[in-house]
């Protein structure tokens, strides 16, 4: 760091410093002007004086600094936030969660009750038949595991409660049991009375 020369007049008597000084202490006493000037203080840090300011410090003269050398001013300009990003709401976060989630939920709802429709129509078609085959069951067992697997999956990513997926299952298998016994390709075993 370059040292700059500071001429200071006071009255009619000027004298320069080579040094910066640290510390600028002015005392006006009742019967006379001291200017004293100390290098072993950090207050004159807090002084900012431009090329030539000079100001009326004491009624009998006038008191002067410049500077001899002068260094580039460097001016920037910082931008500072007084706090810190706001964080997503989590509030809003769930919302968004819920709803991407409640579209999901309703496409699978939507998938399994479209099986378990076609699934009964087909029963339904099969049962009004009167010269029904036993063979003709088989398309409507492939219906029921394309239904049963549709389930399954709604169940195992929460979309279904296991017991609405079992209970789903089993009206399934019920109707189908109820077909084949109308056309009497199953005959249900006697139940057990119990002694």
């Amino acid at each position: 760091m370059a040292s700059t020369a500071v001429n200071c007049c006071f009255s009619s008597s000027c004298f320069t410093l080579q040094s910066n000084p640290k510390t600028l202490s002015l005392k006006n006493n009742i019967n006379s002007s001291s200017f004293a000037l100390n290098q072993n203080f950090s207050a004159f840090k807090a002084l900012s004086f431009s090329n030539n300011i000079s100001h009326n410090l004491f009624g009998k003269g006038n008191l002067s600094f410049s500077t001899m050398k002068q260094k580039p001013i460097h001016r920037s300009v910082v931008v500072c936030e007084a706090a810190p990003k706001k964080k997503a709401d989590s509030a809003a976060k769930r919302a968004r969660q819920a709803e991407k989630r409640r579209i999901y939920n309703k496409a699978k709802k939507s998938e399994v009750k479209t099986r378990m429709k076609k699934v009964l129509e087909a029963l339904d078609v099969l049962r009004k038949k009167t010269d029904a085959e036993a063979e003709e069951i088989f398309p409507v067992e492939k219906l029921i595991a394309e239904a049963y697997s549709v389930i399954d999956k709604a169940v195992k990513v929460g979309t279904l409660h296991r017991n609405t997926g079992a209970r789903r299952k089993s009206r399934l298998a019920r109707r189908k049991k109820a077909v084949e016994i109308h056309h009497g390709w199953y005959t249900p075993a006697p139940a057990e009375n119990a002694a």
